[in-house]
């Protein structure tokens, strides 16, 4: 069954919200616009991405410092102890 025939409203609306202007194609956007996958083509690359990601919300103002993002392995990465278990010596 689709969101749409279970009027599931507050989703939708939060899927409409992204789409580009210019995409008549389609009623929803899931994928932010301007996101393109990419291979990480060395260990460098990793580790530049891996930091990008854990900084995203100190960029956004919600934390100081990484580690203290809940749902973040970059406690993980310090050695912490953090909500989900990661492997961290790749």
């Amino acid at each position: 069954m689709s969101l749409e025939a279970r009027s599931i409203r507050t989703l939708l609306d939060g899927l409409a919200y992204p789409k580009a202007a210019h995409k008549g194609d389609r009623e929803f956007q899931l994928w932010q616009e301007g996101s393109h996958p990419q291979i990480i083509q060395s260990e460098e690359m990793l580790r530049q991405k891996l930091e990008s990601i854990h900084n995203n919300p100190v960029k956004r103002g919600s934390i100081r410092d990484p580690v203290h993002w809940r749902y973040s392995s970059a406690g993980n990465y310090a050695g912490l102890e953090a909500l989900v278990s990661v492997t961290t010596d790749w």
